[in-house]
C-alpha cells in the first residue's frame, strides 16, 4: 500500500471558511477523526445548496454516501480557523466522487484529506437518477482535469 502524502492548495477548485467548536475536541486536544467526515458532508452540502442543486427537505433527489474515506496528516483543533477545499474527481452519470481536502487557515498543504462517492436517487423510490445538467454542469466547474 502506498503512503498518501497531502495536497497542495492548488489541488482543489473551491474553498470555504468552517468554524471549528469545542465539542470538536477530543480527550487528546485535537479534532476527533469522525469529525472530518461531518466537515466533508458540510463541504459538499454547502457547495450543492448553496447552487441550488439539491433541496434536501423537498427536492426530488438526494445524494447517498457509498464510499468514504479520509488520510490525516497534521492534527487542527478548537478554535483553529480552517477552510475546506473541494473538487469533483469522477463525474458519472448518477453518481460524484468528491475530493475535500480540510486545511489550517493559509495553509499550503491539507492537514487531512479524503472523500466520499454520492449516488444521486430519487428522494422516494431510492433509484439511481441521472445528474440533471444543470448540477453536471456545476460539477464540472470544480472537476480535476
Amino acid at each position: 500500500m502506498t503512503k498518501a502524502s497531502p495536497d497542495s492548495r492548488d489541488s482543489y477548485r473551491l474553498f470555504q471558511p468552517i468554524t471549528t467548536r469545542w465539542m470538536d475536541n477530543d480527550q487528546y486536544g485535537h479534532l476527533n477523526n469522525v469529525v472530518y467526515y461531518s466537515l466533508f458532508d458540510t463541504v459538499v452540502n454547502r457547495f450543492l445548496i448553496e447552487n441550488g442543486l439539491v433541496d434536501p427537505m423537498n427536492g426530488d433527489i438526494i445524494g447517498l454516501v457509498v464510499n468514504s474515506s479520509c488520510h490525516y496528516f497534521a492534527p487542527l483543533a478548537f478554535p483553529d480557523r480552517i477552510e475546506g477545499g473541494l473538487r469533483v474527481d469522477r463525474l458519472g452519470s448518477s453518481s460524484v466522487t468528491y475530493g475535500v481536502g480540510i486545511f489550517a487557515e493559509g495553509a499550503q498543504t491539507a492537514a487531512a484529506q479524503g472523500g466520499f462517492v454520492h449516488v444521486y436517487v430519487d428522494s422516494a423510490t431510492r433509484r439511481p437518477r441521472p445528474l440533471a445538467e444543470p448540477m453536471r454542469v456545476a460539477l464540472q466547474s470544480i472537476t480535476i482535469d
